[in-house]
């Protein structure tokens, strides 16, 4: 008893000598309604919870749907807003696609007071995300599209002006509403610059599945006029040559991320060359490559061209035995080419009935800078012994080995 009663009061006394900074670390892991509960405790919490930097980081998610138990997520974001704007620099909007045009029509107006309300306070927002609107779904009418469009031109043209990191991914414009906005993103850096600057941007599924954006120059055009890129997402179907020859303009990008869809058209034509020069005005550029359900090998040689300085790829591919295609091909012949830049590697196969566990041992010897490895597929587990065996006892650079076999067994190796 004596011990603990010694204890208990160096515990208290720890937790009162804690400098300023560690608790608003500690404090910045907790949710809102746990914060306003710690602000009661004591003076010097309350007025720590009062912080700036506790409220810079904000996601909010929309769904437009209406609760008979709750209030909607938006009333909470604009008062959050109303209150704490004035200290907010990140911000991230998910929504969940509408599939009435009711639910389009509320989230509508609910997006519509947010960025009214950071205009109001003059939020210094330096990233800002508006995720998965879907805006070529039936329930978002003509009208309702030309508005959430408009509202997003109008803040770029009078909200803050410290915006340096943008996202607007799953946003399905059509061509027409898509390019307007990569204008207004373009002459919202002219007004800025130097001052501010878009260095980070996030495009992939920007447009509609439908559009072929690789015929049109005008995304090229626009994208052009940022001067500072050095982080940019797009889908596969914004690729082209004019588009590769824009961003050799600047010679500040450093990731470039692609994602080809099978339900995207992908089977435009890009010149090695074109890649080539990219990669020699750019020398710290690392290209990402995300494929989804593209089973045909011809399609992926045309998109692997052995000139792109690739860093990470990763595939999905679902196939039944009776479709004609095997991935061994890929393994073999195409993905060997980056053996001096590839890095990750993420591969989900459903490859019943055909053996990769060869092909797969040889692209991870022959890849030399392969830092970490993901695999979901039919494998067997003496292939995995040989791979964890092969960073231990080789001079190989792979850390990390993430592993899900059709056991449902998952294995995740760290080496040292």
């Amino acid at each position: 008893l004596e011990q603990r009663s010694e204890l208990v009061p160096y515990r208290k006394i720890m937790w009162l000598s804690l400098p300023r900074l560690c608790l608003e670390r500690v404090f910045s892991f907790l949710p809102d309604r746990d914060r306003k509960t710690a602000a009661l405790v004591c003076h010097q919490w309350h007025n720590i919870m009062r912080s700036p930097s506790l409220w810079r980081h904000r996601h909010f998610h929309f769904s437009g749907r209406i609760s008979k138990f709750r209030k909607p997520h938006y009333s909470s974001a604009i008062a959050y807003v109303s209150h704490l704007g004035a200290y907010l620099e990140r911000l991230e909007v998910t929504v969940c696609p509408p599939r009435k045009t009711q639910s389009a029509l509320r989230l509508k107006g609910a997006i519509t007071r947010l960025f009214s309300e950071l205009i109001r306070v003059k939020a210094p927002l330096r990233s800002l995300a508006v995720m998965n609107l879907e805006l070529d779904r039936s329930a978002w009418t003509t009208s309702l599209r030309a508005s959430m469009v408009g509202c997003l031109i109008s803040f770029l043209q009078r909200g803050s002006s410290k915006l340096n990191s943008i996202c607007l991914s799953g946003m399905r414009n059509c061509i027409h509403q898509g390019l307007e906005l990569l204008s207004a993103l373009s002459h919202y850096e002219t007004r800025f610059y130097p001052r501010c600057y878009i260095s980070s941007l996030d495009l992939e599924a920007f447009f509609s599945g439908s559009v072929n954006v690789y015929l049109n120059s005008s995304v090229p055009d626009n994208l052009s006029q940022l001067q500072c890129l050095t982080d940019l997402r797009l889908s596969y179907s914004c690729l082209s040559d004019e588009l590769l020859m824009a961003l050799q303009d600047d010679n500040t990008l450093q990731t470039f991320s692609l994602h080809c869809c099978l339900k995207e058209p992908h089977q435009q034509l890009v010149c090695g060359s074109s890649w080539a020069t990219l990669a020699s005005s750019c020398p710290d550029l690392k290209v990402k490559i995300s494929v989804n359900q593209v089973v045909n090998n011809d399609r992926l040689a045309r998109m692997l061209l052995p000139e792109i300085p690739l860093s990470e790829y990763c595939m999905s591919a679902f196939y039944s035995p009776n479709e004609d295609w095997s991935p061994k091909p890929l393994l073999s012949d195409i993905l060997p080419q980056y053996r001096h830049t590839l890095q990750h590697l993420n591969l989900d196969l459903n490859n019943f009935g055909e053996s990769l566990d060869e092909e797969l041992l040889e692209l991870v010897k022959v890849c030399e800078r392969l830092v970490k490895l993901s695999i979901c597929a039919f494998l067997e587990i003496r292939t995995v012994a040989r791979l964890l065996d092969m960073t231990l006892t080789q001079r190989s650079s792979l850390k990390e080995i993430h592993v899900r076999r059709n056991s449902n067994v998952n294995l995740t190796l760290h080496t040292q």
